[in-house]
């Protein structure tokens, strides 16, 4: 049985030319079929990709920004998917400087 390669919330967004989060936003829609791997991972069959590109050969206005995917937008990205390590990690110092000061 050969298995076909599913793409990425990254490939999806390159192929659509649309942030990551705009990904995630029309696949919560439904209006591209998502799959979870393992319960966890998102996942897109790159036929139905191609067919929600070809169909909505201009993205809907409410689904994607007007601004370029330049380096705010990734900045953005970054911010929204990697925000629980950001504060784990500010709390962590504070955790460090209370107990080493205490010392």
């Amino acid at each position: 049985m050969i298995e076909e390669k599913m793409l990425t919330v990254r490939d999806v967004s390159i192929i659509l030319g649309i942030s990551e989060k705009d990904v995630l936003d029309l696949a919560e829609t439904g209006a591209v079929p998502g799959y979870k791997v393992g319960g966890v991972y998102l996942r897109f069959k790159k036929e139905q990709v191609e067919q929600y590109k070809k169909n909505h050969g201009h993205l809907h206005p409410d689904a994607v920004k007007t601004e370029p995917a330049g380096l705010r937008s990734r900045f953005r990205d970054f911010l929204y998917f990697n925000d629980f390590y950001i504060f784990a990690l500010f709390f962590i110092i504070i955790l460090g400087y209370l107990f080493f000061r205490g010392l």
